[in-house]
């Protein structure tokens, strides 16, 4: 694949409108009651209320404005310091995430002059030109928060993030020392001169730009002054832990600080002028063209050496970098102010999240042990040895069970794990998305392949970001011999689907687990994710459709339960949807609640507006993006949008349809987005047992009663957080869930809030 080329200039960007409103900052106080406003970026854009682009709002400023609920749980003094500083670094990892994805796909669209325009009607140099406007505050926020409130906070606990000149001279020995021992042999100092081409800089990497000269030489810039003041780029190596600890104490030094002050062991003889750290985000939306390979495999690792060398997108400057440096790197980069983000304090605070493991309990989340779901509970006593008694469980009746209240272990893991060692279980089918790098659930595959079992993956490997890894877990099961499948061709296996093929008593009979989340024993800790195992014989039979779709041909598959997409899952919601509007209009009634974590289709936004227009009163429950304007007369005044930022990610996906009392519930991959419905294969499963269906509706109310960590959103597109009325009790969903999980299991109630 050739690079895509890059053609705008960086003025483009600095000649937006001069109308452009930043997201509003963080509140210094708990926002403001309902009745006021502030103004935002998502605010509609000036055009009469008719106007469609006006009820729509920009999907990357939904996308920001989320980020800043992230960011506003660091500002939050009820969660720990530590965690607090977790939130510090999870804002920027995503922001990373954002620039390379979301910012890099809009430069590509402005180089090809891309004419479709999103339903809001923005160009993609005005969503440029406001993300840009958005984010410097958001991160002028984050950097006060960090250093004016956080670290001086965490000091008195021990903890310090120093500078080189902050601590003693005994200490600046030692760390000397451990340069010379551990860092300096790894680094590689790159010159830059008439031999040396300015070097490759890595996405994300940090750097430091270094000016020497020889001794005795004029003082000059770099420019015009050939021989006496040179430059260097020296990259810090991200193998090595990026917080030096000083010896006996929970303080540290970066490491860039390190290299900067034993910079003369790199370059010996010279004179060490100045150095600064810098950071460079590449894009990563790289396109692929999937129907002209011959090979796919060979395709998606084309795309991720392409990648390497994609256009930058994003420099970020430590402040005092001198103006000849910045522009150097500018001219070098080819990147313009706009692209340029100076912050105060060090670069890549996702890096903050190495620090979390410090040895201060009080200063965290109370620990939290998933908890075995009580159906599977004597299944856990028994041991290994019994493992295969899960499907006895399973065929007794359908099982939900909701991570990380339940266990993924002794549930998921159990059922992939069972599957692999019962000799009863002869076939075994699995969808893979992500996964841990040392999966047990991978290990489990690729021992029942060993044992001669039937096994068949298809492993997505345009994850995006977990592309290698994934390669290299299918490439394993290939090597024993498992039969390995990477989809359908212009489409992303999103689904999360397994299969156990199993004899019993000279039959064979199906068991699935269909979930919200993936097959990842570490985001199961973190991720809030449904899962439902059944033996019923139609949804099997579907799925077992979907892997013949997945793996070999079918000629227009049919699904008698399951929603798929993108075969048949846009037009059934669209039917639920406007079934509901027939109810209100007949005077049944008309309700939907929905949880997912964005919604952005606009074919299923308007066919929301319609439903609200007839009546139909819903609740959504949206933790990200969010196309929709509730709340507007005549339009949407019946639907509620809240978003839940907490101690776990909000990943699951329900969909509650009232159908005038005899209400339909459906967990699944999906999202409300055009990628799940139309670019993605997608699994959503309905949930028909009434015991489970309560279940469900049990965590929606919880969810749509939180007064702690729910946010409304209004209809000009801000977000306002719930807080408890004077003399109401305090209610986190979250909390709540934790505690219910305890209680089912007769372990004894925490004093305090759960997620304390």
């Amino acid at each position: 694949m050739s690079e895509p080329k890059q053609s705008p200039s960086p003025p483009d960007l600095a000649d937006a409108p001069a109308t452009v409103t930043p997201i509003h900052p963080l509140p210094a106080t708990p926002p403001a009651p309902a009745s006021s406003s502030a103004p935002s970026a998502l605010a509609a854009p000036a055009a009469p209320a008719s106007d469609v682009a006006a009820l729509f709002i920009n999907r990357e400023l939904s996308w920001l404005e989320f980020n800043r609920r992230v960011l506003y749980e660091a500002r939050d003094e009820s969660n720990p310091l530590i965690e607090r500083l977790k939130f510090v670094a999870i804002f920027d990892n995503n922001l990373d995430e954002f620039f390379m994805k979301r910012v890099g796909g809009l430069k590509q669209q402005l180089a090809s002059n891309v004419r479709e325009l999103p339903p809001d009607s923005r160009t993609p140099r005005q969503q440029l030109a406001e993300i840009n406007a958005a984010v410097r505050p958001m991160l002028a926020e984050q950097r006060r928060l960090l250093n004016d409130e956080l670290l001086p906070a965490l000091r008195q606990h021990g903890l310090e993030i120093l500078r080189w000149d902050e601590i003693k001279p005994a200490e600046r020995r030692h760390l000397a020392e451990e340069f010379d021992r551990k860092i300096f042999p790894v680094l590689t100092p790159l010159a830059v001169d008439p031999a040396h081409p300015f070097p490759f800089i890595s996405n994300l990497s940090l750097s430091l730009a270094v000016a020497v000269r020889s001794p005795g030489g004029a003082a000059g810039h770099l420019p015009g002054r050939a021989g006496t003041l040179r430059f260097a780029r020296i990259k810090a190596p991200h193998i090595l832990p990026r917080w030096v600890q000083v010896p006996k104490t929970l303080r540290f030094v970066p490491i860039e600080e390190v290299i900067a002050n034993n910079l003369q062991r790199l370059f010996e003889g010279m004179e060490i002028v100045e150095s600064h750290p810098f950071r460079v985000t590449r894009n990563s939306d790289v396109q692929r063209h999937e129907d002209a390979a011959d090979d796919l495999l060979e395709a998606i690792q084309e795309e991720l050496r392409e990648r390497r060398f994609a256009t930058v997108v994003r420099l970020e400057l430590a402040k005092g970098c001198p103006e000849w440096m910045r522009e150097l790197l500018c001219d070098q980069l080819e990147v313009g102010s706009p692209e340029v983000f100076e912050l105060d304090g060090p670069l890549g605070l996702r890096d903050l999240m190495q620090l979390s493991a410090v040895p201060l309990p009080s200063l965290r989340f109370r620990p939290w042990t998933p908890v075995t779901h009580p159906r599977l509970a004597s299944l856990a006593a028994a041991g290994d040895g019994e493992s295969d008694d899960i499907f006895g469980v399973i065929a007794a009746g359908d099982l939900l069970v909701h991570h990380p209240f339940d266990s993924f272990t002794t549930s998921v893991q159990r059922f992939i794990e069972g599957a692999a060692d019962d000799p009863a279980v002869f076939a075994i089918k699995q969808t893979l998305y992500r996964t841990s790098s040392d999966s047990p659930n991978m290990r489990a595959l690729i021992r029942a392949a060993e044992a001669r079992k039937q096994v068949a993956a298809t492993v997505e490997i345009k994850a995006r970001f977990d592309e290698a890894a994934n390669i290299e877990w299918a490439e394993a099961l290939e090597g024993v011999g498992a039969h390995v499948a990477y989809g359908v061709v212009g489409l992303k296996t999103h689904a999360k689907i397994a299969l156990a093929v199993r004899r019993e008593r000279d039959q064979l009979r199906s068991y699935v687990h269909l979930g919200t989340g993936n097959y990842n024993p570490e985001t199961a800790k973190l991720y809030t994710d449904l899962g439902l195992f059944t033996a019923n014989e139609e949804l099997a039979a579907d799925v077992a459709q979907l892997f013949n779709m997945l793996t070999g041909y079918v000629h227009r598959p049919h699904f008698k339960k399951l929603l798929v997409a993108p075969i048949n899952m846009r037009q059934r919601f669209l039917e639920l949807i406007r079934r509901e509007v027939e109810h209100s209009r007949e005077g049944r009634g008309g309700r939907i609640i929905a949880k997912m974590n964005s919604l952005e289709d606009r074919e299923i936004v308007e066919a929301l507006y319609e439903a609200s227009a007839a009546g139909v009163e819903m609740d959504l429950v949206v933790r990200g993006i969010c196309r929709l304007r509730p709340g507007i007369p005549g339009q949407s005044e019946t639907i509620r949008v809240i978003s839940i930022i907490g101690r776990f990610l909000e990943h699951a996906r329900i969909f509650c349809f009232a159908n005038a009392g005899r209400p339909e519930y459906f967990i699944g991959s999906a999202d409300w987005m055009s990628r799940n419905l139309d670019y993605r294969v997608e699994a959503i499963a309905p949930v028909e047992d009434p015991r489970l269906q309560e279940e469900l509706r049990a965590i929606l109310d919880l969810q749509l009663a939180d007064n702690v960590k729910a946010w409304d959103l209004r209809a000009d597109g801000t977000y306002h957080q719930r807080r408890p009325a004077e003399g109401e009790p305090a209610r986190s969903s979250q909390d709540i869930l934790m505690q219910r999980a305890l209680d089912r299991a007769g372990r004894p109630p925490v004093a305090g809030p759960a997620g304390q």
